[in-house]
């Protein structure tokens, strides 16, 4: 039945057509017909693949949101990128440099550095310690970053079929309410209306 209902479709849109002075194009979607029972529809959101986008993203930070057509995100990755960068080679600066002079009292049994006579042995062990574990954090927020712009990329791209309703209307609205336990309250509401 479906079968001969699709067939009889077809054949009546294909005549219509064939009679008409001017085709009818249309330029929105896309109708495939693979076999009988099943119908292909390509849109415009079909384009962005959130799969593809994962990828590009994993392979090369930013490549995502390029695919995505986003390229205002790329400062955003790039920068935060650099800033953690930066972070990481401050704290690890830090971190070499302390760490020699405290092997070189531990090795000489000095209680004051030669190199930095205001820091006792045991302040240049703190500092050696705070500067290690700022810089392993700095790496785990870089690993975050990663992490975060190619979650970025496959949830934009997902959102490209997202088809937002223009009836929706937000407003914010000033509320009052009344509690016999509470009292009066007074506040800010936000409102959805569709």
């Amino acid at each position: 039945m479906k079968k001969l209902l699709l067939a009889c479709f077809v054949t009546i849109t294909i005549v219509f057509n064939a009679s008409a002075q001017e085709p009818v194009k249309v330029e929105r979607d896309t109708i495939f017909i693979e076999n009988q029972d099943t119908v292909l529809l390509k849109s415009y959101a079909k384009r962005y693949n959130p799969r593809k986008a994962l990828l590009l993203a994993a392979i090369v930070p930013g490549l995502g949101q390029v695919y995505n057509k986003k390229y205002w995100k790329l400062p955003l990755v790039y920068g935060g990128f650099y800033l953690i960068g930066r972070q990481i080679n401050f704290y690890n600066d830090i971190y070499t440099t302390y760490k020699f002079q405290l092997f070189t009292n531990l090795e000489t049994n000095a209680t004051k550095s030669k190199v930095y006579p205001y820091y006792t042995t045991d302040q240049l062990r703190r500092i050696v310690d705070r500067s290690r574990r700022e810089r392993d954090f700095m790496v785990i927020l870089m690993g975050g970053m990663y992490l975060l712009q190619i979650i970025d990329a496959h949830v934009d791209a997902h959102l490209k079929e997202f088809d937002l309703n223009p009836n929706l209307r937000v407003s914010l609205e000033p509320t009052i309410t009344q509690d016999a336990l509470i009292g009066r309250q007074t506040g800010m509401a936000l409102v959805f209306r569709f």
